[in-house]
């Protein structure tokens, strides 16, 4: 299946292209599994279906070699992130295997600050207005707004209304299903995890199905 033209090949030399490559893409896939050998292939299943942005959390045993893997052997043709990441020596460290974004559960300013270091891009996650203006002012380059299953689409165009110059971007209770609805809201992009890296089919090694639900997602984000 040929990849979608729109997203085909970015830059991802600056920070600001990451930025970029994200908002085009406007999907991000969270992998969290049990198996770091399975990466590459689980990189490669999403990418034909048209999902590029790819963050492996600090959750999966040996992260970091991962993250060097993915890049290595993907070749710039995915867009390499870490999520979880919750210290600057794990930003620096996922930074320096290749990760060109950082994402965390909760915003620290010390992430903030050790990604930029690198011209990396940083996403903090935060839950409250306060919050997500406080990660904004710092400096992230979005907002990850987690989890954001717990507040639903209209929390982000609430939010959006008296300070539409915020990148958010939900995780946590993003689907195949309901991802077009969080754009419609205001999102720059979502964050998918699970419903998009099926654990089940990981362990058993069905690329097809992550591919499949990678073209719904691309599907659903298109339509938004």
């Amino acid at each position: 299946m040929p990849i979608h033209p729109v997203l085909d090949n970015p830059s991802a030399e600056t920070r600001a292209d990451v930025v970029r490559w994200i908002e085009r893409d406007r999907a991000v896939a969270v992998v969290r599994t049990d198996d770091p050998g399975a990466l590459v292939e689980i990189a490669q299943a999403l990418r034909v279906g048209g999902i590029m942005c790819f963050e492996v959390t600090m959750t999966v045993p040996g992260a970091i070699d991962g993250i060097r893997a993915v890049t290595q052997e993907m070749r710039g043709s995915v867009l390499v992130g870490a999520g979880s990441v919750t210290d600057a020596e794990t930003a620096r460290a996922a930074i320096d295997a290749g990760a060109r974004y950082v994402v965390s559960p909760v915003f620290k300013r010390e992430v903030v600050a050790a990604a930029h270091e690198a011209d990396a891009a940083v996403m903090p996650g935060c839950f409250t207005p306060t919050e997500i203006l406080a990660a904004h002012e710092a400096g992230a380059d979005m907002v990850k707004v987690f989890p954001a299953g717990a507040l639903g689409p209209g929390f982000i165009k609430s939010v959006l209304a008296p300070l539409p110059q915020l990148r958010l971007m939900p995780t946590g209770g993003v689907s195949l299903d309901n991802a077009t609805e969080w754009l419609r809201a205001g999102a720059v992009a979502v964050g998918a995890g699970s419903a998009l890296v099926e654990r089940d089919a990981v362990a058993s090694g069905d690329w097809t199905r992550l591919t499949a639900n990678a073209r719904r997602l691309r599907a659903a984000v298109d339509a938004a």
